[in-house]
């Protein structure tokens, strides 16, 4: 078994304009876009350097007929997609896209929880290349789930991936914060879904120097601001709005 199983290695955005979200992100998040290569294709790699990071393309026409609409979508390292998939329905969840390859990539699936939250599937061909320092400007720094019914949301993903349940706490009216990990070590937290938020979802961080920041360029390109900058427990400041395209993302950074 894979010592990468049951962590996020991929990150991948679908939206209605790549070129505008590429020129977004690269601005707020400091990303390079380069050209992924792949035929037949349009798809663009995220990089700081010469480590990719995420991808962007655009949102598949099938997918927009069908309600769609921009997002980011996380991927999780499994032993097995086609089994693993199987599990997630058979514990209540749903396929969304069966598992297919990508050729020279690896396996993936497009799959959502019971509570309605969609996540990625991914065994890749060979080990994931050697990712930058733990907490790198740029990097995915936290994993969040925004979720309906918190308790069987976490014993869901649990079972699933193999997290365990870590430290929780008291927001007081929004709820308990629980974070979960894995081997110890901390890699995101999930609450009881906001009321503005139309259905349960995953959120990712982006790490950023500082959230002010972060906050000038995203809106100097266009996004909107909907919540932050906010000092959470452990000093960390996040930022969360909306991309010009539509699509939820977040910051986070060690100053304001």
């Amino acid at each position: 078994m894979s010592a990468y199983n049951g962590q996020f290695i991929w990150y991948e955005l679908m939206t209605s304009d790549s070129k505008a979200a590429q020129d977004f992100y690269s601005k707020t998040v400091g990303w390079d876009p380069v050209d992924s290569g792949m035929p037949g294709m349009d798809y663009t790699l995220f990089k700081i350097g010469e480590t990719s990071i995420a991808g962007v393309m655009t949102l598949p026409d099938e997918v927009a007929a069908a309600g769609g609409r921009p997002g980011w979508l996380g991927y999780v390292a499994v032993e097995d997609v086609d089994a693993k998939a199987k599990d997630f329905e058979a514990a209540g969840g749903v396929i969304h896209h069966a598992p297919d390859a990508i050729p020279g990539i690896g396996r993936f699936a497009v799959v959502g929880d019971p509570q309605g939250a969609v996540i990625c599937l991914f065994r890749g061909e060979g080990e994931p290349p050697t990712p930058l320092p733990k907490d790198s400007i740029g990097t995915i720094g936290w994993h969040e789930l925004y979720a309906d019914d918190l308790d069987p949301a976490l014993a869901f993903y649990c079972e699933q991936f193999g997290w365990e349940k870590m430290d929780a706490v008291d927001m007081g009216p929004m709820g308990l914060y629980q974070m979960f990990g894995r081997n110890g070590t901390a890699i995101g937290g999930m609450m009881k879904r906001p009321d503005q938020m139309p259905a349960p979802a995953w959120s990712y961080y982006f790490i950023v120097e500082s959230a002010e920041a972060a906050i000038a360029r995203a809106t100097s390109a266009g996004g909107q601001i909907v919540n932050g900058p906010m000092e959470v427990p452990g000093g960390m400041w996040i930022v969360q709005g909306l991309d010009p395209q539509g699509a939820f993302f977040a910051v986070v950074a060690a100053s304001k």
